[in-house]
């Protein structure tokens, strides 16, 4: 079976959220923003989630290698002792 392939528009276009959540940009936001009310420019900042439907639609259909990715645990530090000798 050949490989699947991931299609580049996507992978610029989404990332996937360590619990698998599809996060994207809003539209409309790198032109003409002088005629934007300043309301949708607000809203319009950042990154926003997609819906389930169509997250699974974006990640078994055009970035199917982000599907089971999950953060990897760090593992904890140690614990630094504390005692100190008497000197």
């Amino acid at each position: 079976m050949p490989k699947m392939k991931t299609k580049t528009g996507a992978k610029k276009r989404f990332r996937v959220t360590g619990s698998g959540k599809v996060k994207f940009k809003a539209a409309k936001t790198s032109h003409l923003m002088m005629n934007k009310p300043k309301a949708s420019k607000r809203k319009a900042r950042g990154m926003q989630l997609l819906c389930i439907e169509n997250a699974r639609t974006i990640l078994e259909n055009y970035v199917p290698y982000l599907r089971g990715r999950k953060k990897a645990s760090r593992p904890s530090p140690a614990p630094k002792s504390t005692d100190k000798k008497a000197a």
